[in-house]
Order: structure tokens, then sequence, then C-alpha cells
């Protein structure tokens, strides 16, 4: 088939290598613009945008397609179908109904829930037991449209973000070629939306990262979630410890009030169910190391409050 792929980040770029493996003529890719990077913040391709310049695609960065000049572009690709994963705009009308069998969007939840920009992440905070791929027939509304195939994976309780994040890349590269080829033979079947269970996915902020240890469970559900941005963190003696993994314990031993280290191993006691460990921390400008390293370089004695709950 002939399409334009439209994604940015890494979790795109699996799908794009996965129509490219299997054959599909990718007539442009759409990322995108540049963005500052880096310490001298100069302008850096995304992910996509990098692999596609790498094959020899063409690569179209516009920052916006609610314009004319961009959405007759698009249109004069001739395209079969477009297909989208993670681009990061708004999709306007005339670009959705371009191409012969529309736009298809690879998204990283079980839809309706976590429609919206980080179903990853707030799948892991919300405690959920699974989620999945939803491939969807782009509409006008906010991933709103048909399902067109679903495929499940469990989230364990040791599940992070990094190792989900690259299981359902690899799901929705599989999933989007079987659509893609049923499109093409003319079996393509949708099911609409479920009424009920619309969640939404809101944009993860840098301060969701601040741990406040109100609840054990949460805290550990916060650092896998979080993991590597925008990291986890508290403070203590003027420097930001980001916090890179903990492990849960089932009582707090000897009690304490939240925020407060009980032993010699960094376990912190928690407002309400129990404890957590800290098992993986990084200090401001040096390497990630685990708790008994950390500790031979910067103490944290027995007793210590790292920050109230209620802060």
């Amino acid at each position: 088939m002939r399409l334009a792929f439209m994604g940015t980040p890494d979790f795109a770029q699996v799908s794009l290598a996965a129509l490219l493996a299997a054959g599909h003529g990718i007539a442009a890719v759409y990322c995108q613009p540049p963005r500052p990077a880096g310490r001298g913040q100069k302008p850096r391709p995304s992910p996509v945008q990098a692999f596609a310049e790498a094959q020899g695609l063409e690569v179209r960065t516009p920052a916006s397609l609610r314009n004319a000049a961009a959405q007759a572009e698009f249109a004069d690709l001739g395209l079969d179908a477009a297909v989208v994963a993670a681009y990061g705009l708004i999709l306007p009308p005339p670009i959705l109904e371009a191409p012969k069998f529309g736009c298809f969007n690879v998204h990283a939840s079980l839809l309706p829930r976590w429609r919206g920009a980080a179903p990853i992440q707030r799948a892991i905070l919300a405690g959920d037991r699974e989620t999945g791929i939803t491939i969807m027939q782009m509409d006008a509304g906010l991933d709103t449209g048909d399902m067109l195939a679903v495929e499940h994976t469990p989230i364990g309780p040791e599940t992070t973000a990094s190792e989900l994040h690259d299981r359902l890349a690899e799901i929705g590269g599989r999933l989007i070629v079987e659509v893609l080829d049923d499109a093409a033979a003319g079996r393509l079947a949708s099911v609409p939306q479920p009424a009920d269970g619309a969640t939404y996915a809101a944009k993860i902020g840098r301060e969701e990262g601040r741990i406040t240890w109100q609840d054990a469970a949460q805290v550990d559900r916060q650092v896998r979630a979080l993991t590597p941005w925008p990291g986890t963190w508290f403070d203590l003696a003027d420097e930001r410890v980001r916090v890179l993994a903990t492990e849960l314990v089932a009582a707090a031993p000897g009690g304490g009030v939240a925020g407060q280290v009980l032993d010699d191993r960094l376990t912190v006691a928690c407002e309400a169910g129990g404890a957590v460990r800290l098992t993986r921390l990084q200090r401001p400008g040096r390497s990630p190391c685990d708790a008994a390293a950390f500790l031979r370089g910067f103490a944290i004695p027995a007793g210590t409050v790292l920050c109230p709950a209620s802060s």
C-alpha cells in the first residue's frame, strides 16, 4: 500500500520499521519539527525523523496541518492510508479524509480507557493490571474512532514504563501490519468504542515526579511509571535526589512518620500502606547506583524525614 507515516518518538519508530519490513511504500514521513536539546540547545530531529532520513525517506515537519497548503500537499500524495503513532499534532478533517482508507492510529491503551497523551504512564499510575494496543480508525475526536484491532498485555507488579513502552511498541508494529493486510484484502472490520469506561490520559508534568510518601503502593507505581521521564525525586540537603527503583515493604518496621527513613537500607515510612525501600538512586551529576553504594557517599541516617507527605 502507498502510505504516509505520521509519528515522532521511539514508540512510533517501531511501527515505521515494521511497515518498511512488510514492503509497504512510504510516500512521506511526517514528524514534529526538531526541538532544541542538549547543552547547546541545538535543534535535534526526533527519533522517527532520524530513522526515516537514514532510510532515504522523504520527511516533512510542518508545525501545523491546519493550513490549506499543508493539506493540499498531503492530498497530492495519493495515499491508500496514513498510519499515525504518537504524532503529537491534531489531524483536521481534510487530512483524515484524504487517503483512500483514511487514517489508522496505533494507540497504546485498551480504548476507550486512557485516551490522550500519556496512556502508558497513566495505566501504571492507576494500578491497572492490563493494557494493550488499539488500532483505531481516526475521526475528528480525541481517540474516539472505531476500533479495528485490539491486543491485550499484562501489567505486573514490577512492570516499568520503559518495559511496557517497548512491549507495546512491538505489538503496535505487528498489529498495524495485520490491519493493513485486512484493508488491502477488503476484510477490514470496525467496532465502535464502548460508551462507558472512557478515561483521559493527561500529559505528564514534571512536578508529578515529586514523591510525597502518602501511600507505599502509589510511590512504587510512581517510580515505575515516571522513570526515566520526568523522573521521581525528593529534596534533601539542598540536593534533588532521583529515585530510580523501589520495592514495597509489607509493614513499616518501627513505625515512623510519613517520609521518615526507618533503617540503614533506605526503607521509608509512608502515610498509608506500609513502607517503600529505595533500591536505586542518583545524585545530581553522578551516576545511578544501588542504595548501599549511594549511602556510602551520601549518608541518610535512620530517623531522617525526607519530606512530609503534605508538602
